[in-house]
C-alpha cells in the first residue's frame, strides 16, 4: 500500500532536470524511466496495483457469473442481472458524486492546510450518504410495493432485497473515493472488487453444496451479505488507517461546498451509467429472461476491456487536478497522453483476444449461451472507440468541466434509449449492441471536441498534438 501522510507525489523541480527530449510524450517517458524517481516509483506500482486488482476481480467476477448461470437456470440468472444491475446503477448514483468528488476536494483541503475541513469531510461524507441511500432505499421499497401489481411476481423480492443492499453499496463507493485520494489503492479497491466477489461465490457455493434452492432470491441474499460485509471490513480499515494519517482534532462541515462541487460530477456518473446499463435494462422489457441472462454473458466476457479504462482512471484522476492546479501544462499534456496511449493500447490488444476466445467462454455458462458469440463484435466496437481518447471524462471532471462533460453524456444517453427502443424489439441482443456501441461512439466524439475546445487539449491515441 501507499505509505500515509503526505502525497507520494513529490513536485519535481524542473529546472534541476537534465534536458529533457522534445514533445509531451517524449518528455513524460524520460520523466518516469528515471532511475530512483520518487514520481516515477509511485505511477508504476499504483498502474501495477490497479491493474492486479481488477484482473483479479475481472476472473473473480467472471466464476462467479459462470457459476451462477450454471447453478441457476437461465430464467432465474436473468432476474438476478436485472436486480443486481439496478444495485449497480442505483448505488453509484446514490453518493452523489462523491465519491469520485472525493479525489478533488481531499487533495485541496491538504494541500490548503484546512485541517478541519478535511476531518469533517472524512467522517461527514459518509455519514451524509450512508443517511441519504437509506432514506432513498426505503422509498425505492415502498415504489416497488406500490408497482407490484404490474411487475413479474419473481422479480419483487429480490427487488426488495436489492434495495436492503444499497446503503452499504453507496458507502463503499465513497470510501473507495477516499482511500484513492491517498493513494491507497488496495485498500480502496480490494474490498469492492475482490472480497466481495469472493464472498458472493462462497455464499452461493454453500447454498449449492447444502442442497438449497438457488434462485434469484437467494443469489440476491448472498450479495446483500456480501455487500454489508465486505463494506464493514473496508470502514474499520479506512477508519485505523486515517487515524494513523489525519491528526485529530475538530471537525467542520461544509455541506453546501461539498454539493457544489460533487453534483455537477454526479451528473457526470449518472448519465454515464446510464448508458452502461441501459441496454440490459431495455432488453429485459422486450425480450425474455433467458435473452438477458445471454447478453449479460456477453457484457462479462467483454468486461476485459473496460476494466483496463476503469484502472487507468483510478490512477490519473487526482494527478490530472494537481497537475493542472501547479499550472504544470506540459506535465498534464504529457500525463494525458500518457493516460490514453496506456487505455488504447491494452484495450485494443484485450478486445482481439477475447473475440479470438469468446466462443469457448460463453459456453462456459452454458451451451446455449454460446450463441450470443456474433454479438460480442458488435459490442466491441463501441469499447474500443471510448478506449481510444482514454479516461477523457475525469480530465473534464478534475478540471472544472464537469457540466459541459454531463451534456456529452446526457446526449449519448438519449441516443442510446432510442436506438435501444427502435433496434431490441427486432433485433434482440444485437439491437442492444448496436444501440450502445453506436451510442460509444458518438460519446466519444462530443467528448474528443470538448476537450479540444475547453482546453486545448488532443485526446486521441492516433495522431499528434
Amino acid at each position: 500500500m501507499a505509505p500515509s501522510g503526505a502525497s507520494d507525489l513529490a513536485v519535481i523541480d524542473t529546472e534541476t532536470l537534465p534536458a529533457q527530449p522534445a514533445g509531451p510524450m517524449a518528455r513524460l517517458r524520460a520523466l518516469l524511466s528515471r532511475e530512483g524517481s520518487e514520481e516515477a516509483s509511485v505511477t508504476k506500482r499504483l498502474a501495477g496495483t490497479v491493474f492486479v486488482i481488477r484482473v483479479l476481480s475481472a476472473g473473480l467476477a467472471y466464476v462467479s457469473q459462470v457459476l451462477l448461470a450454471r447453478w441457476m437456470g437461465g430464467a432465474d440468472y436473468g432476474i438476478y442481472v436485472y436486480v443486481w444491475t439496478w444495485v449497480l446503477l442505483l448505488g453509484s448514483m446514490m453518493d452523489f458524486g462523491i465519491s469520485v468528488s472525493a479525489q478533488k476536494i481531499i487533495p485541496e483541503y491538504r494541500a490548503a492546510g484546512q485541517d478541519g475541513l478535511l476531518r469533517g469531510f472524512l467522517s461527514g461524507s459518509r455519514w451524509l450518504t450512508l443517511g441519504v441511500s437509506a432514506a432513498l432505499s426505503l422509498l425505492l421499497a415502498a415504489a416497488v410495493r406500490a408497482a407490484t401489481p404490474w411487475i413479474a411476481a419473481d422479480t419483487v423480492i429480490p427487488l426488495y432485497i436489492g434495495c436492503l443492499t444499497l446503503p452499504a453499496f453507496v458507502v463503499a463507493n465513497v470510501q473507495d473515493g477516499v482511500a484513492r485520494s491517498y493513494d491507497w489503492m488496495r485498500l480502496g479497491l480490494m474490498p469492492q472488487f475482490v472480497i466481495r466477489q469472493s464472498l458472493i461465490i462462497g455464499f452461493t457455493a454453500g447454498a449449492f453444496v447444502l442442497g438449497l434452492r438457488l434462485d434469484a432470491d437467494m443469489a440476491m441474499l448472498a450479495s446483500l451479505a456480501a455487500v454489508w460485509i465486505a463494506m464493514i471490513g473496508q470502514m474499520v480499515a479506512l477508519n485505523r488507517r486515517l487515524g494513523e494519517t489525519v491528526e485529530p482534532g475538530a471537525k467542520a462541515y461544509d455541506i453546501r461546498s461539498w454539493l457544489a462541487v460533487s453534483l455537477p460530477i454526479l451528473l457526470v456518473e449518472s448519465f454515464y451509467l446510464l448508458l452502461s446499463y441501459t441496454d440490459v435494462l431495455m432488453l429485459q422489457q422486450f425480450r425474455p429472461s433467458e435473452e438477458v441472462g445471454v447478453y449479460f454473458a456477453v457484457v462479462k466476457t467483454l468486461a476485459l476491456v473496460s476494466f483496463i479504462h476503469y484502472a487507468m482512471s483510478a490512477t490519473t484522476a487526482h494527478r490530472f487536478a494537481e497537475y493542472h492546479a501547479s499550472g504544470d501544462r506540459a506535465r498534464l499534456s504529457a500525463y494525458v497522453a500518457y493516460a490514453i496511449k496506456w487505455t488504447f493500447w491494452p484495450s485494443l490488444a484485450a478486445t482481439l483476444v477475447l473475440l479470438a476466445l469468446g466462443k469457448p467462454l460463453l459456453w462456459l455458462f452454458g451451451r446455449q449461451f454460446a450463441d450470443g458469440y456474433s454479438i460480442m463484435f458488435i459490442a466491441a466496437i463501441g469499447l474500443v472507440g471510448r478506449a481510444a481518447i482514454g479516461p477523457v471524462e475525469r480530465l473534464l471532471n478534475m478540471l472544472g468541466q464537469q457540466r459541459v462533460c454531463a451534456l456529452a453524456y446526457a446526449l449519448a444517453f438519449a441516443m442510446n434509449v432510442v436506438l435501444c427502443w427502435l433496434l431490441i424489439p427486432r433485433f434482440g441482443g444485437h439491437g442492444a449492441a448496436a444501440a450502445t456501441s453506436l451510442s460509444l461512439v458518438f460519446e466519444t466524439v462530443l467528448l474528443f471536441w470538448i476537450t479540444r475546445q475547453r482546453l486545448g487539449l488532443y485526446v486521441f491515441a492516433f495522431g499528434k498534438s
